[in-house]
């Protein structure tokens, strides 16, 4: 950025909006803006674009921070990649298919799937529910029957937030085996929480969503490229053709409104005057940033608190894994995916295990996950016995999403400040879902309706197309 220099307020062709923060949410806002003819300039204090969804350098490797995946039914993340062309780089599953091993079972009869058949909900499942080998017959009965009581909750209804999932589970015939081997399977990966840590109505709208709306709605997708080359490199690309201003390495120091309606964010060495300024950046920095008055309880924000992903990643000498992922029972090893390519890995075989609701690990030392870790491996993969771990490293999220409790749902503020022309956005927001990638750009499309509204300009034709899609 220049410094010493000062932006003298909107152009004379438009009005000139600023969004604080390049994640998911933040790139979404400024994209919208852009198409709709309003001068954006989009500020993030780190070195690149991305929020907590980026990649990195390690030698030869490209990394993820950690393994991101979408489905079918996120269409506003599917209408994100979509935006910035990147639709191509993070293809869907043809039909939803999850590997499950299960370690407690011998060698040989560990695997078991979640699939779905070309059927309408919820005979999509019924062939897989009726086969899978991780429950017993009566607990895939009562599955059935806790699945068609999911069906039927209002997901408006408020009071669903303040229930717990796992008990809502336990008074439906849910066994410990059944949460484990599929409630938890799902909700812990989405969630990033165990049932009995998760608002009842977030766990419903995840399964409502994914698994009750439509038979493709639960298809998984995920980026065979680094996630820096979509929601960075790509990402700017069409920030820069849609004529966004983007500065990274750019810290807001303050927000405030001016005499004449208008609004200045002060970052080191300039001012930007703006006629909306929409913070997407976490809780925490927001509540750092929010002008006296702009919400009612700005205290809130600090409420909403936070859980960790940890992400373990392992380097083979020899191919280790046969399939792009699978997911585990009975081991603290969840999800894990083959990197390989995606990395630049040119031999060998690189493995990336995401744990999520990792409260008890998170700030455990390489060298006691290593130990933790290789073992469990070797008990599901029986090709890692020999094989040579060329590398093994560690990434941690401690705070990668808001943690979706109980009465999360009323500490979470819509778009609209009280103040007039300031917005929110970011996965933490109000947008229904919990915080995953498509909850992040669902804000950001919230956010910039908000701020067009204001404006009295119309939304770009293409923009809500997820909406009718969903």
């Amino acid at each position: 950025m220049t410094h010493g220099t000062r932006s003298h307020g909107p152009a004379a062709d438009g009005r000139h909006a600023v969004v604080v923060g390049g994640g998911l949410a933040g790139i979404t806002t400024a994209l919208a803006l852009a198409d709709a003819g309003v001068r954006v300039t989009l500020l993030e204090g780190r070195p690149r674009l991305g929020g907590l969804a980026f990649s990195f350098q390690r030698g030869d490797l490209t990394v993820d921070n950690g393994q991101h995946v979408y489905l079918r039914c996120c269409t506003a993340y599917r209408w994100f990649l979509d935006r910035i062309e990147g639709a191509a780089l993070a293809p869907l599953q043809d039909r939803l298919d999850v590997p499950v091993l299960d370690v407690a079972r011998p060698e040989g009869r560990r695997l078991g799937r979640l699939r779905r058949d070309a059927l309408p909900v919820p005979l999509h499942l019924g062939r897989s529910l009726a086969t899978y080998p991780h429950l017993s017959l009566a607990d895939r009965a009562r599955v059935g029957r806790a699945a068609l009581a999911l069906q039927g909750l209002d997901l408006a209804d408020p009071a669903l937030d303040t229930q717990d999932f796992g008990s809502w589970l336990a008074a439906h015939g849910q066994s410990a085996r059944a949460v484990e081997a599929l409630w938890d399977l799902v909700g812990v990966a989405t969630l990033n929480a165990v049932a009995s840590d998760a608002s009842l109505g977030l766990a419903a709208m995840v399964f409502k969503t994914g698994l009750l709306s439509d038979p493709g709605a639960a298809d998984i997708g995920w980026a065979r490229v680094p996630l820096g080359e979509l929601h960075d490199r790509l990402a700017r690309k069409a920030l820069d053709a849609a004529g966004v201003r983007t500065e990274v390495r750019t810290r807001v120091t303050s927000v405030s409104a001016e005499v004449n309606g208008g609004w200045s964010v002060e970052v080191p060495g300039e001012t930007l005057e703006a006629d909306a300024v929409v913070l997407a950046v976490p809780q925490r920095e927001a509540h750092g940033l929010l002008p006296e008055g702009a919400l009612d309880a700005p205290d809130r924000l600090l409420r909403i608190g936070t859980a960790p992903i940890l992400n373990v990643h392992v380097v083979y000498d020899r191919k280790v894994l046969g399939r792009p992922f699978f997911t585990a029972l009975g081991s603290p090893v969840q999800w894990v995916f083959d990197r390989t390519e995606a990395s630049g890995l040119r031999e060998g075989q690189y493995l990336a295990l995401s744990r999520s609701a990792a409260q008890d690990e998170i700030d455990a030392p390489v060298a006691a996950l290593r130990e933790r870790y290789l073992p469990e491996l070797e008990r599901l993969l029986p090709l890692t016995r020999g094989a040579e771990v060329r590398d093994f490293f560690v990434t941690r999220e401690r705070t990668a999403t808001f943690a979706p409790t109980p009465g999360v749902g009323r500490l979470r503020p819509g778009a609209r400040t009280k103040a007039s022309g300031l917005y929110l956005a970011g996965a933490w927001t109000a947008t229904g879902w919990p915080a995953t990638m498509e909850s992040a750009v669902r804000s950001g499309v919230s956010a910039a309706d908000a701020v067009l509204g204001a404006l009295g300009r119309p939304r770009p034709q293409h923009l809500f197309e997820f909406e009718e899609a969903a």
